[in-house]
């Protein structure tokens, strides 16, 4: 009879499949990180324009407010039938929306509900009454109009890492 030794085994297999599973980890590794990144930039996506159509609401919400009650304050800021309505900015001051010290935003009613509820906030600037109404006719027919700068703001809902600010200018009679 013969003993059969055992050949040395020098180990290459392990080796092989340990590198292999550094390998899948790394690219599985990438794999999270990556899709990570994708769904922070679709929640920003949707923060974003959650608080523009909010924005986009008030802003027309406050148009017809405008029209309405057609407000003409001559000094500071107040409100005139539930229309937050400034004077006139002096062209010398700091706009009112860049003034981190202007108190005088309106919040509106939520748009949306539970954690997606946003709350836009406004002011209404009354930039004068001596427009003319129709471009091109001047203001020496008699017929002038009111004009207002209309400013509003919000944020998303849950953790304001998005802000949209919109105005518009609007012309009345």
């Amino acid at each position: 009879m013969r003993s059969q030794q055992p050949q040395r085994q020098r180990g290459a297999a392990l080796i092989i499949s340990l590198i292999l599973l550094v390998i899948m980890t790394l690219l599985g590794l990438a794999g999270i990180r990556g899709i990570t990144q994708e769904e922070r930039m679709a929640n920003h996506s949707l923060d974003r324009s959650l608080a523009f159509q909010a924005t986009e609401a008030a802003l027309r919400d406050v148009e017809q407010l405008v029209e309405a009650n057609k407000p003409t304050p001559t000094a500071g800021c107040s409100v005139v039938a539930t229309l937050m309505s400034c004077a006139p900015p002096a062209a010398t001051d700091t706009p009112r929306w860049l003034d981190d010290t202007f108190t005088s935003w309106q919040a509106l009613s939520a748009v949306g509900t539970g954690v997606l509820a946003v709350t836009p906030e406004y002011f209404v600037e009354f930039l004068g009454a001596d427009f003319e109404c129709r471009p091109g006719e001047g203001t020496a027919s008699g017929i002038t109009c009111k004009r207002y700068r209309v400013t509003a703001r919000s944020h998303d809902g849950s953790s304001a890492r998005s802000s949209v600010m919109l105005q518009s200018i609007y012309a009345t009679d």
